[in-house]
């Protein structure tokens, strides 16, 4: 574990746990809220959608120990979300924990929503619609076509965006054009960061191979758990196949089995592959998160949440000294 001294040294205390997917997040912002009197704010972009369940390994209601979790099951599956929508939801959210003496604690993995949420983030162009139509037509004209495109004008962003997130894509190249200047840089202006807090980050660094072997198993276990099951009933209650939800790894390779483009066993194959490219993803941009303790581990280690327990003791205390 390597500890890096935290970027702020003022204000109430916020607490965040990230790392990528299957690395323990969870279970050790249960360990912190129940021994420092906190609560969950979520930070997974695809967890604040209802239905949602299985795919996205949210907490059972009957595992959360009683801990109070905000931010999860709040949209409809048809509803869009934004990393500036979440940023002022999360900022809300943690506001109001924090008046009312309570610890809050952030997790999840979207990388960019947690940046959103410490750093802010700048406004982009407003939706141009027709904009929009025809960079959609392009990629169904040939499939990679815009990706390659955000390459030429903004390869930060590019390096960021996967080649199949079409809305992602769309709305960066929106910016990039009606702004002509990269997306990265429209979103480093005017940013207006969050203040008010001390915040100590903790980022989960698992072994790949062990952590390769997690994704494997818990792949297995969400298909077993009823993940088919779950989007046919979400098919079944209105939500359509092109909704956004279904764009992300687990729903969509199940999109594709009931369409008959893959087997059961392909489907979950190519949902494992899927997720340990995601997971690699999250590592290279958390890697680059600032004034971090760093902890080379899963957060359902019994010896790293005694460890990291007294990492918050000890960042408690100098709060209060």
């Amino acid at each position: 574990m390597r500890a890096v001294k935290g970027e702020s040294n003022s204000g109430a205390p916020l607490i965040v746990v990230v790392g990528p997917t299957a690395s323990g997040k969870s279970a050790l912002a249960l360990e912190l809220a129940q021994r420092f009197q906190g609560e969950i704010v979520n930070c997974d972009s695809l967890q604040l959608y209802r239905g949602l369940d299985i795919g996205t390994a949210k907490t059972p209601i009957g595992q959360r120990c009683g801990i109070p979790h905000h931010l999860l099951d709040i949209l409809d599956p048809s509803e869009l979300a934004t990393a500036g929508d979440y940023s002022v939801r999360a900022r809300a959210a943690i506001g109001e924990i924090s008046a009312r003496g309570v610890l809050p604690i952030v997790t999840g993995g979207t990388g960019f929503y947690l940046r959103a949420l410490l750093d802010g983030l700048a406004d982009g162009p407003s939706r141009d619609e027709p904009l929009r139509a025809r960079l959609a037509r392009l990629e169904s004209g040939r499939a990679g076509r815009l990706h390659r495109l955000l390459r030429r004008l903004d390869a930060g962003a590019a390096s960021r965006i996967h080649a199949r997130d079409l809305n992602k894509l769309i709305r960066a190249l929106e910016i990039c054009i009606l702004s002509r200047r990269p997306a990265t840089e429209v979103f480093l202006d005017g940013r207006t960061p969050l203040e008010g807090f001390s915040v100590l980050k903790f980022v989960l660094e698992p072994d790949r191979q062990a952590l390769h072997a997690r994704i494997e198993a818990r792949t297995r276990e969400i298909f077993a758990a009823g993940l088919v099951d779950e989007v046919r009933g979400l098919l079944a209650c209105g939500v359509p196949m092109d909704a956004k939800p279904f764009e992300s790894i687990g729903y969509r390779e199940v999109i594709e089995f009931l369409r008959g483009a893959l087997t059961l066993e392909q489907a979950l194959e190519a949902t494992t592959i899927a997720t340990r490219q995601y997971a690699k993803r999250q590592s290279t941009w958390f890697r680059r998160e600032t004034g971090a303790t760093r902890v080379g581990g899963f957060g359902d280690d019994p010896q790293i949440r005694s460890d990291l327990t007294q990492v918050t003791g000890r960042f408690f205390a100098n709060l209060q000294a």
